[in-house]
């Protein structure tokens, strides 16, 4: 067997500590869930609430914030208040009424800025509801990002009277709550 010398030894000892740093490194990000090379470090809700609703359909809204320096998009969500959510704007239809569909591509976040998500405009819209939702009730939400990561956030449900769009066909979404 040959006799490695100091200045090898000293190489091969490097080389390996940055293979076991590494490899620690990813271990801790996945021990924490999403690793911070994703979307989803970047991402945050301020302020999120659920419309209260006896009926099937809700939504929820809130201020999507990306502090990243590249654009986020959120492609799809869930929660388990429901069988059913899709991502909708609100748009004018050919008749100038303002009606509810769902947004092709979903939501854009753009670097450094947010996306507000209010009655009226873009929002989450929940079909399909497994319960009322009561105002206070906690719902939770997984949003499935572009770059496969995705984020969790919990919302109280409110007690909200306005937004009554109708969708895209002409269904009605209010609850009248």
């Amino acid at each position: 067997m040959k006799a490695i010398k100091a200045p090898q030894l000293l190489v091969v000892v490097a080389v390996a500590l940055l293979a076991l740093t590494g490899c620690v490194s990813s271990e801790k990000a996945t021990e924490q869930g999403t690793p911070a090379s994703t979307h989803a470090a970047a991402l945050s809700i301020k302020d999120p609430w659920v419309k209260s609703a006896d009926g099937a359909k809700s939504a929820a809204f809130g201020t999507l914030q990306n502090s990243g320096a590249a654009d986020i998009t959120v492609v799809s969500a869930s929660t388990p208040v429901s069988t059913a959510v899709e991502l909708h704007e609100t748009v004018p239809n050919a008749a100038g009424e303002m009606v509810m569909r769902k947004k092709a591509g979903g939501f854009v976040i753009p670097a450094g800025g947010s996306l507000r998500l209010a009655p009226g405009a873009s929002h989450i819209m929940i079909m399909g509801l497994t319960a009322p939702l009561k105002a206070g009730d906690q719902v939770a939400f997984t949003l499935a990002l572009s770059d496969g990561s995705t984020y969790q956030f919990t919302a109280p449900g409110k007690d909200y009277s306005g937004a009554n769009e109708s969708y895209e066909g002409g269904t009605k979404t209010g609850t009248g709550k």
